[in-house]
């Protein structure tokens, strides 16, 4: 196996998980007639977790925008020019009262990003006071950050934090018409740091970037092959923002996303497969198929860092017309 391949392989789990898929099966899953597919899904989701359940998050942009890094999609980028206006960390206490309001809404877990390459200094320790504040308020607690070193994951752990999200965003392959600034395996590197102070991860990737299918193949091998599973695996479309390299890419075939879904599902059972940003260019319908395919989990809130996401009422009523509740 290849260096970028996997943080430990396993064949197989106690639990029947799988840690060995392989290009081909994941192909061959991929091409599956699409009623075919949706329903090995659905077999796979309800043997792991309650079919009408979704698990219900907040994201909070903690500190906005003057990132390094020129990741192609990202309008926090310094690199290009777009409508956000960068920010300084928020306060602790503003951080607690959204933390609050989320929970009041329904949120089971508050999540927190920091437009940085990496956490430093008083900032850090301004971080580590937010977790344990958010979690006395009986909420999960999310980060992402940028990159870790050993120490800092251990810290976070320490304060209280239960989950760190750290995206591969996309294949090895197709990485590096996408970033530049950060390699794969620092990606890979920082997971395995997490892993280590033994918080839970939440990794996946963001789809319709210009990706092939393979692309896509590839990037799910790369979640599939970790071990343990990643326990949460965000599935973002692509949200287009005015300014930034990939803001005229084409959008990518509904049933193409809706497959990704299904096929995140199959790989990783025991996962919570999130539905994440792009939520707001997609039709009642098409999330309706998401939760179909096994997406069982998604962000409450009228934004996502710093890109719009549909109201927490929209939500609420689509939960109501599918008969959907807070797991």
């Amino acid at each position: 196996m290849t260096q970028t391949a996997t943080l430990e392989s396993s064949q197989q789990s106690s639990e029947g998980l799988r840690f060995d898929w392989q290009q081909d099966e994941i192909a061959a899953l991929f091409a599956l007639p699409f009623n075919d597919l949706l329903h090995r899904a659905q077999q796979v989701h309800r043997s792991h977790f309650d079919p009408n359940g979704v698990q219900i998050s907040t994201l909070l942009s903690i500190k906005t925008g003057g990132c390094p890094e020129d990741c192609n999609y990202c309008p926090q980028s310094v690199h290009y020019e777009t409508p956000v206006e960068p920010g300084s960390l928020m306060d602790v206490d503003a951080v607690v009262t959204a933390a609050r309001a989320a929970k009041q809404t329904g949120a089971s877990r508050f999540c927190m990003g920091a437009a940085w390459r990496n956490p430093r200094g008083r900032n850090f320790e301004r971080v580590l006071d937010m977790v344990q504040r958010v979690q006395a308020e009986g909420l999960e607690t999310c980060m992402t950050l940028g990159m870790l070193d050993e120490q800092q994951a251990e810290r976070l752990k320490a304060a209280g934090l239960d989950y760190y999200n750290h995206n591969l965003d996309t294949s090895p392959e197709f990485y590096g018409e996408v970033i530049t600034t950060r390699t794969y395996e620092d990606r890979l590197q920082t997971l395995r740091n997490v892993r280590a102070a033994g918080m839970n991860v939440c990794c996946g990737g963001i789809v319709g970037m210009g990706e092939a299918r393979h692309d896509r193949v590839s990037l799910l091998k790369q979640l599939a092959q970790q071990s343990p599973h990643p326990e949460s695996v965000p599935v973002n479309m692509l949200v287009r923002v005015e300014g930034t390299p990939l803001s005229d890419q084409q959008a990518l075939d509904s049933f193409e996303f809706v497959r990704t879904i299904a096929v995140a599902r199959i790989l990783m059972p025991a996962s919570h497969v999130r539905l994440s940003a792009g939520r707001e260019q997609m039709s009642d319908e098409m999330q309706a198929l998401c939760f179909h395919a096994g997406a069982n989990s998604i962000f409450y809130g009228e934004k996502l860092l710093t890109t719009s996401n549909p109201e927490a009422t929209a939500d609420q009523r689509l939960f109501e017309r599918l008969g959907l509740h807070p797991a």
